[in-house]
């Protein structure tokens, strides 16, 4: 019912009249798509894939810049500063608006809801729970009663301390009434060898294709997926809360533009990323890498950063955790 009715409003979307942005195309100039990671990540494979759809509806070149550093908040900044006419965006995962006030409060340099306008919600990211052979266990069950009984090595690894994965793990402790000590990583693909080596016995992150065949040839185990519902790129891999757990943790992946962005631009720019997102390809590449084709316009966008920037408040600084 959930995919039905997501298929009939997007549908309804793209329906609708997409024009292109006439003052901005008559130029030729292209609008920038902003990601602040380096090539080969989620974030950045969700925004080639938008840039080079886009191009129809909107009648204009979109290209996409990476601009790492700072863990995306060099390319936010650029946003931040940058002419709201719409020709530049950012792609950014939601860690960066509702995890990052907390974390850096007065040193951040900006104001995730006053310094952006939210233009679409894109896709959403549930995170994973895997096992590695220094736990020997099949499934998530399983990995809470051996965390139990061997409190002094039930660590997690994730792919960076300060990161949605941390402070999922923290979440998850908390409610499991269990002690997990975080071990973090410079990045997901060094967190994942350790967990192979049997260096941690679990790691919490982002279900990209490698995690995933690795799953399937068995070299390490995903016991549970940790947002509502299930991945369609792991149809077998139950949800915490299938499990038993109650706790469910997305991340969101928002197109942003600088603060005071003109309505009208805004929702033809959301009504092109509708059309696109509902072509089929489309949706099957974003399911494929591990992704949910979850579209909402800049309402929605801005509601569900508001409702996870007052969920993540507590916790973070109920941790103690300190940014060095």
């Amino acid at each position: 019912m959930q995919r039905r009715h997501f298929n009939t409003r997007l549908a309804a979307l793209a329906a609708a009249s997409v024009t292109g942005l006439p003052a901005m195309a008559q130029d030729g100039a292209p609008m920038r798509i902003l990601v602040g990671f380096s090539p080969g990540g989620s974030v950045d494979a969700v925004a080639r894939l938008l840039a080079e759809r886009l191009k129809e509806p909107l009648g204009m070149n979109v290209i996409v810049e990476n601009k790492p550093g700072a863990t995306g908040r060099v390319a936010l900044g650029e946003v931040q500063r940058a002419r709201p006419d719409g020709r530049t965006l950012v792609l950014a995962a939601g860690g960066a608006m509702v995890i990052f006030p907390w974390l850096y409060p007065g040193t951040l340099g900006y104001d995730p809801v006053k310094d952006f306008t939210p233009v679409s919600r894109v896709t959403s990211l549930s995170f994973v729970v895997s096992v590695g052979p220094a736990a020997p266990v099949t499934d998530l069950r399983g990995l809470i009663a051996w965390v139990k009984a061997n409190p002094t090595k039930a660590m997690y690894a994730t792919s960076g301390a300060g990161s949605v994965p941390h402070f999922s793990g923290l979440l998850l402790a908390q409610t499991l009434g269990v002690q997990l000590t975080h071990v973090a990583y410079k990045g997901g693909p060094q967190a994942e060898q350790e967990l192979i080596g049997g260096h941690v016995p679990m790691m919490i992150d982002s279900p990209t294709s490698t995690t995933i065949d690795l799953h399937r040839t068995g070299k390490l185990r995903i016991v549970a997926v940790t947002g509502k519902t299930r991945l369609p790129a792991l149809p077998d891999v139950p949800t915490l809360q299938e499990a038993g757990v109650n706790l469910a943790i997305d991340n969101f992946f928002g197109l942003y533009g600088p603060a005071s962005m003109p309505a009208d631009t805004v929702n033809r720019i959301d009504r092109a990323v509708a059309q696109v997102l509902a072509q089929p390809e489309v949706r099957e590449k974003i399911l494929a890498a591990g992704l949910m084709t979850d579209h909402g316009g800049p309402q929605e966008l801005a509601s569900v950063q508001a409702s996870q920037l007052k969920r993540w408040e507590a916790p973070i600084k109920a941790s103690g955790f300190k940014v060095e």
